[in-house]
């Protein structure tokens, strides 16, 4: 009886020593753009110097167009870092690195059509599109499997497809949580991600965070901050409702004037590099989300591992060599537990 006591006394005062729980670790990622050609660890190495600690692996399939249903992947074609070979090579030189890996397979529709507008007419159509789409996803659900992987994406901005087709998601979960058995999301658009239906059933409310946030050549951090905070709202609403945490499943600026306005397209030639506004429209984010209780963290958008596949990016996405990517390591490295 004593013991009983004492324990109770020393459950008592550790109570009321007012230490903070224990917080799960943000996820600081990046998307790593599949390679052409086979990679060493060197090519993953540079990931860590943004204080990473997960990382994306994207296989692309792809349609001809949003009115074809067939959903194509071919396994002796297309780019290595694609391939299975690839793929279960790249998770390995991640995870002897220490870096998690988000297994994130992608549809690409002819033309840069938007995944999210898929319009197929009958029956029939449906079921080639849900079959081929099946058959591609449960090939990487069983990679990310059988290399223990740390999370799998079951779908990205697919629109029309989730919301028409109830009962195929629903079960096409099921069948991945037969044989997976680490974290499931799924990256609804930043406009449409509050219609998904099936978020109950995953461990993450993916957000692909393209959120317009200012108008601005180059934006003004007051402007940004005034901007995060309807958003912010939406996104901390939506993670109370459902009790799971929001995870930006893609984030990301380009470097050129405007990168605020419509942060999902890429420059024309009618705008000008612009490293300042990639960096002031990031370092708004991180402020504005990344220290929330209900955000788990996220994947900037995007890193190459080949020298060629960058060297005309200036005012792509990638924060290589540019004011962004400092930013970036600064923010991971504070966040980090």
């Amino acid at each position: 009886m004593r013991s009983f006591l004492y324990l109770l006394l020393l459950v008592a005062i550790s109570s009321c020593t007012g230490q903070e729980p224990v917080q799960e670790e943000k996820i600081n990622g990046i998307t790593l753009v599949a390679t052409r050609n086979p990679i060493d660890s060197t090519g993953i190495t540079p990931i860590k110097n943004y204080n990473a600690n997960y990382a994306v692996i994207v296989p692309y399939a792809w349609m001809r167009s949003l009115e074809e249903p067939q959903v194509n992947y071919e396994e002796e074609r297309g780019w290595w870092g694609e391939k299975p070979t690839g793929v279960k090579a790249t998770i390995k030189h991640m995870n002897e690195q220490d870096l998690d890996v988000l297994l994130k397979p992608q549809i690409w529709i002819g033309r840069g059509s938007y995944t999210g507008e898929i319009n197929l007419k009958s029956e029939e159509e449906w079921k080639i599109l849900e079959n081929s789409y099946t058959d591609y996803i449960m090939k990487f659900a069983n990679i990310a499997a059988s290399e223990n992987v740390a999370m799998f994406c079951i779908g990205t901005e697919l629109d029309s497809f989730v919301e028409l087709r109830p009962i195929y998601w629903n079960n096409l979960i099921q069948n991945i949580r037969d044989i997976y058995k680490g974290k499931l999301t799924y990256a609804g658009n930043w406009d449409s991600y509050k219609n998904v239906h099936f978020w109950e059933q995953l461990d993450y409310i993916g957000v692909d965070a393209y959120f317009p946030v200012s108008k601005e050549k180059t934006p003004d951090p007051l402007t940004i901050q005034e901007s995060w905070k309807k958003w912010v709202d939406e996104l901390s609403t939506l993670s109370r409702k459902l009790n799971k945490k929001i995870l930006f499943a893609e984030y990301g600026y380009i470097s050129a004037d405007y990168a605020g306005l419509e942060p999902w397209k890429n420059a024309g030639e009618d705008r000008l590099e612009n490293q300042k506004a990639q960096a002031i429209l990031l370092q708004g984010l991180y402020d504005a989300v990344w220290k929330q209780e209900w955000f788990a963290g996220g994947f900037l958008w995007k890193h190459h591992a080949e020298d060629s596949r960058h060297r005309d990016f200036a005012k792509r996405f990638t924060t290589q060599g540019k004011e962004g990517e400092k930013v970036v390591a600064k923010n991971y490295l504070q966040t980090r537990n």
